[in-house]
């Protein structure tokens, strides 16, 4: 499978605002060290992305925006059978999954630091993934900011184009209008079904936070049925 040649919109506002951030000793020399092992250069060579969907046996688990990576090894350490893929572009958190990663020897496992949209668009064929995980996407709370919002109806789309026939989204946020807007958009995109046994996963660190907080988790699961 080649990726499409004709990609949905690209997408001109970005979800994220890339921070410099406060990076650990430990996590840069596991960027040194681990990075070249675990990480995908997507601009330079795409191919081994591609490499990923080649055995089609394989299951191909995405998550977006894995923040220290804690569900992102869990994933791959229980689903050891499968292609599982972290996309983030916050180097510190992907040092700490990088030193996690090592640490438990993980083989099945491919990290980019790059946006999503464009990763989606540009490098992943169509019907290829089955599980993709969104997990507290930055929520952009003032109104005049919601537009940065990750999902939005054309990603909703192109997520579409990308899973396989019965694959699915599982998504978790803390903001209730947000939470809203996404089970409107996937009650009015044909062919996502909501399920009802929302899969296993494991605590992410903002989510702990946001528990401390007393925030209500709002999580959802919807399963494309073609």
């Amino acid at each position: 499978m080649k990726p499409s040649s004709k990609p949905n919109s690209l997408r001109t506002i970005k979800s994220y605002v890339r921070r410099s951030g406060r990076i650990t000793d430990s996590q840069r020399k596991a960027w040194n060290n681990y990075w070249p092992c675990y990480g995908i250069d997507i601009e330079n060579d795409p191919n081994r992305l591609v490499e990923l969907f080649k055995d089609t046996k394989k299951r191909v688990v995405l998550e977006i925006g894995f923040g220290d990576g804690d569900n992102l090894i869990a994933t791959a350490i229980n689903e050891t059978s499968s292609n599982v893929i972290g996309i983030e572009v916050y180097r510190s958190g992907i040092g700490h999954c990088l030193i996690n990663a090592k640490k438990n020897n993980l083989k099945n496992l491919k990290i980019i630091c790059f946006d999503a949209v464009e990763v989606l668009n540009q490098h992943i064929p169509n019907n290829s993934i089955d599980t993709v995980n969104i997990f507290f996407p930055d929520p952009w709370p003032k109104k005049r900011h919601r537009k940065r919002r990750l999902i939005s109806e054309t990603f909703v789309l192109l997520l579409k184009s990308k899973l396989t026939n019965h694959g699915l989204v599982h998504i978790c946020t803390d903001w209730p209008d947000y939470n809203e807007d996404i089970r409107k958009l996937f009650k009015h995109i044909k062919n996502f079904k909501p399920v009802e046994n929302i899969p296993e996963r494991t605590q992410t660190k903002y989510e702990k936070k946001a528990m401390a907080l007393e925030h209500v988790i709002y999580e959802s699961a919807y399963r494309l049925v073609l």
